[in-house]
């Protein structure tokens, strides 16, 4: 609630019960913000050095948010031999069972983090990525559906972030920004 709603409440004429419950809630807001900026700022000084946490922040839909929550739920990212190991880990790979010449593929097996899938899909929904991640968006949305297309582009920017946070920096974007 930004100042205009705190105006809004202000002017509202209200009895006595429903105005000292509207001033109590008003109490906790004003405590709940301090306590969120309080954390903010621990959280900023945690990852002021990290350099993985400023490489994921360059891919698009990207912010300070869900680089966060990429750093503190991934952890080291090097415990993963390779990103495919990660969208695995994150339950974003497709089921696959397999028997002598029957094979069945499924929907991804969300085993894992589900706030990194949240976070990948969500970025992916806001800005749709890098040129190529769009481009692989618009290809699998029109044959498969928006769903499955967002979930496939949000396993690819799982392999960004798997870069960006081993390396440091992202290669395929500098090389998406140079040419």
């Amino acid at each position: 609630m930004g100042l205009s709603g705190t105006e809004w409440v202000n002017a509202l004429r209200l009895g006595a019960p429903y105005q000292l419950k509207v001033d109590s809630l008003l109490e906790l807001i004003d405590h709940f913000s301090a306590e969120i900026e309080r954390f903010d700022t621990i959280v900023d000084d945690w990852l002021a050095d990290d350099a993985g946490y400023r490489a994921v922040q360059h891919i698009p839909g990207v912010g300070p948010t869900f680089a966060s929550i990429f750093v503190a739920e991934i952890g080291d990212v090097r415990r993963f031999p390779n990103p495919e190991t990660l969208c695995s880990w994150a339950g974003m790979r497709p089921k696959h069972r397999e028997s002598d010449t029957k094979v069945r593929r499924g929907h991804v097996t969300k085993q894992g983090s589900p706030l990194v899938r949240w976070a990948a899909v969500e970025s992916v929904a806001r800005a749709r990525g890098t040129i190529k991640l769009r481009a692989d968006y618009q290809r699998i949305a029109e044959r498969r559906g928006r769903n499955i297309a967002k979930v496939a582009a949000g396993r690819r920017l799982l392999t960004l972030v798997y870069y960006g946070l081993r390396d440091g920096h992202i290669r395929a974007l500098a090389k998406a920004q140079a040419g």
